[in-house]
């Protein structure tokens, strides 16, 4: 089993000066487990999601112990201690790879499942690998779970929910009957209980993978796909190069509003989606030189490309970035203004793999920092304590107080891969953080609403007054975002007051509705 190491840092962290470790957590492992991502949630806690094998867990028929991939989850608060750890499995292989926080509170994962009914799964087998869909409550209480798949072999790599409360789940299916190629995009529209609403088929002749699903603003989704030497099928636009990026808007009811192709002669492999003020922002790494549609050159090995497109699909900046040989794109996070409005810059987060020589920095997770334009601002790397230890990078955070969560694995030796976490605070990003001394969201409120505190302190006292002065609530925090029930207010306006331990103070009125 694995367990949550605290307290020293058993990774040494070496970072300029702007940059603080608030914390670092080792999630330890005899196996080669993987992480798939991290996801922030609404009060600022964070959830660890992949695939572990559990040495010690028996199966409950036959007392035979399963060896295989469960999914695995950590949920982790603020402070970086573990609020509790989930696994669900099968009977098989079951590969945890998408995951996002819902609006209600909760989480909704997606993975692949080689698992027929048994243990934890409710559902049988549709045939080879299925999609493997689980709602769980903030505690990580199963709500419902389900099961989509053909005979065919399917996989799960992104879900997200939709303005509607239902969700998208994008996956890929192998040599469907109802497909076009050896590999196309699977698009499967549930509503909020997990009933399917529709189920389309993306692809051309040859072979796409969708890597990466995003909501956008008017209910529908953005679509990142890799795809190779594809002509025909659904697909209009035609690759420039061996592998290209595809990407896909579709409306709230999953239909195809337009498809966009960029690439060059070479080899382009599309990783990251990520929404901005004016549009979208397409990440990932390039072989090509100057060619196809692709406007920026390649330094060495394998280079960073990021394009940045309006919500029609139409560039308006591409640029690329180069760390020295082979350079993997795994996270991006956009910094907006506070009313939403405008993008004031662009982290990007991945690793170096080596491409002949080694590089000091290669196999250790690396942070860049752009403006709006692109224009790049700083990089930086998280070093392991040792050059012999492989540390991949699976995803990064930009949080609303301007820290950075990193999560992703560390190898002391092959196939012993650890989970490692770290949270950062740096000061360059902390300045461009338009702060309010006190935030209510959602508000007006139903049920819960959130209080965020803007200022730093060690402890602050919440109250809740109504407006003839008296008090309903009253609690202690150490948290920047902190829960408060609200289910038992009448219809109205009431007052929150906050007041730290150093004797600072703020007010903000809160709807119920």
């Amino acid at each position: 089993m694995r367990k949550l190491y605290m307290g020293a840092f058993t990774i040494c962290i070496i970072l300029c000066n702007a940059q603080e470790v608030l914390w670092q957590k080792d999630i330890k492992s005899n196996t080669q487990d993987f992480l798939s991502q991290v996801i922030t949630t609404i009060d600022q806690q964070y959830l660890i999601t992949g695939s572990s094998i559990q040495s010690n867990k028996l199966q409950t028929e036959g007392n035979k112990q399963n060896n295989g991939y469960d999914f695995h989850l950590v949920k982790l608060n603020q402070q970086g201690e573990e609020v509790w750890g989930k696994y669900f499995s099968g009977n098989n292989h079951d590969y945890l790879s998408a995951s996002i926080a819902t609006q209600e509170g909760g989480f909704l994962l997606a993975g692949t499942s080689y698992s027929g009914k048994g243990l934890d799964k409710k559902e049988d087998s549709k045939g080879g690998s299925d999609i493997w869909m689980i709602r769980l409550n903030e505690f990580g209480d199963e709500l419902w779970q389900k099961t989509l798949g053909s005979a065919s072999d399917e996989e799960a790599r992104s879900v997200i929910q939709s303005t509607d409360l239902g969700f998208f789940v994008a996956g890929n299916v192998q040599n469907s009957a109802k497909g076009y190629g050896s590999k196309d995009v699977l698009i499967v529209r549930l509503d909020k209980n997990g009933k399917e609403l529709s189920q389309s088929i993306l692809g051309g002749k040859g072979l796409d993978e969708v890597e990466k699903m995003i909501p956008t603003k008017d209910g529908g989704a953005l679509l990142g796909i890799y795809s190779r030497n594809t002509t025909g099928g659904s697909k209009k636009t035609e690759n420039f190069g061996e592998g290209d990026y595809w990407v896909i808007k579709l409306d709230k009811t999953g239909k195809t509003e337009w498809e966009k192709n960029f690439g060059g002669k070479g080899d382009d492999h599309l990783r990251t989606l990520a929404l901005t003020s004016s549009g979208y922002l397409v990440g990932g790494e390039s072989r090509s030189e100057r060619s196809g549609n692709k406007t920026a050159g390649i330094e060495e090995g394998t280079d960073l490309w990021l394009i940045s497109l309006n919500e029609r699909g139409e560039e308006i900046w591409q640029k690329s970035y180069s760390f020295g040989n082979r350079d993997i794109l795994m996270g991006t996070s956009v910094l907006h203004s506070a009313d939403d409005k405008s993008s004031k810059g662009i982290l990007l987060g991945g690793y170096t793999q080596a491409e002949g020589r080694i590089e000091s920095d290669d196999e250790t997770f690396w942070m860049l920092y752009l403006n709006q334009d692109g224009n790049e601002q700083w990089r930086k790397h998280v070093k392991g304590e040792s050059r012999k230890r492989e540390e991949k990078l699976s995803d990064i955070k930009l949080n609303r107080d301007g820290s950075i969560i990193l999560a992703g694995t560390s190898a002391e030796e092959l196939g012993k891969e650890n989970w490692k976490i770290v949270k950062l605070g740096d000061k360059q990003l902390d300045q461009l953080i338009e702060k309010q001394d006190i935030k209510i969201y959602p508000n007006p409120v139903s049920d819960y609403a959130y209080v965020e505190i803007g200022f730093d302190f060690k402890e602050a006292d919440i109250m809740l007054y109504d407006m003839g002065g008296r008090q309903l609530q009253s609690l202690k925090t150490k948290n920047k975002v902190t829960k408060i029930n609200t289910q038992n207010l009448i219809q109205g306006a009431y007052l929150v007051t906050i007041k730290t331990d150093n004797n600072k103070t703020a007010n903000a009125k809160l709807i119920k509705k």
